[in-house]
């Protein structure tokens, strides 16, 4: 099967306008799409969250030429090619056994059923909630209720269902009843003053700079945070279940599970 096809299939659900889209009204930058075509047929495709090692090693064990990643596998221009670098000798590695890549981020955070929603999900929400920021038929940020739970408790249950050991917990003991949830790196002042306006006893996210957690805190919000992995894994391995029976080729899911 051509790359361009299986794209296609995965794009229909997770479409990259919904990326253009939200880097257009809210900022950042982002870099998805097929960003290494080895101009082969595809015979078989390897899910990972990055495009890691790991993820080329599981490639070549399954005798698959596709990876499909969440984070972009080249995020920035690169100046040069080296294989004593991380990223040139991974570029270098699939080239050599004509391994393609395609990358979806942004939108695969913001689209229906998306990452973004599924960290929600995971926290407890009681119904799908509407995003913070949103695109068409999707969107970036929630607020949202759940059963009430000691924090101690919501920590442990969110922990559970995401299967990580690694998590930060600030702020006192005390009952969870309204949650903000923001998948990766998304914690800046504006996440913050919109979980305080809707009410959030604690937020949830990742890459949480020191003072934004000093500000959730003095706004009286708990702060749980998650490893980046442990906060997207859970929801990307959700996406490829949803598609691997209709990609039309063989496919599995890698963990690099010492980020977890």
């Amino acid at each position: 099967m051509r790359l361009k096809e299986i794209y296609d299939k995965i794009d229909r659900i997770y479409p990259k306008r919904l990326s253009d889209e939200y880097v257009a009204a809210y900022g950042g930058r982002d870099n998805s799409g097929i960003l290494l075509d080895t101009g082969c047929d595809i015979n078989g495709a390897v899910f990972s969250l990055d495009f890691s090692q790991g993820a080329l090693n599981a490639a070549e064990k399954a005798g698959y030429n596709l990876i499909v990643t969440h984070h972009p596998a080249i995020f920035f221009p690169i100046s040069s090619i080296r294989t004593d670098d991380p990223l040139g000798a991974r570029v270098v590695c699939a080239l050599k056994h004509s391994v393609s890549v395609i990358s979806m981020h942004l939108n695969m955070d913001c689209a229906a059923g998306g990452i973004d929603e599924s960290l929600s999900m995971a926290a407890g929400a009681r119904q799908i909630p509407s995003p913070n920021e949103p695109v068409e038929n999707g969107g970036y940020g929630r607020i949202f209720e759940i059963e009430p739970v000691s924090y101690s408790m919501f920590v442990k249950n969110l922990m559970s269902v995401l299967h990580t050991n690694r998590s930060f917990s600030y702020g006192e003991e005390g009952t969870i009843c309204r949650v903000a949830s923001f998948c990766g790196s998304g914690i800046d002042a504006n996440a913050i003053a919109a979980a305080k306006r809707g009410g959030a006893d604690v937020i949830v996210s990742a890459d949480i700079k020191h003072n934004f957690i000093c500000d959730a805190l003095e706004s009286g919000m708990r702060v749980v945070q998650l490893t980046h992995y442990a906060s997207e894994n859970y929801g990307f391995k959700k996406i490829y279940q949803s598609l691997k029976d209709s990609l039309g080729i063989p496919s599995v899911y890698h963990e690099d599970k010492g980020l977890l």
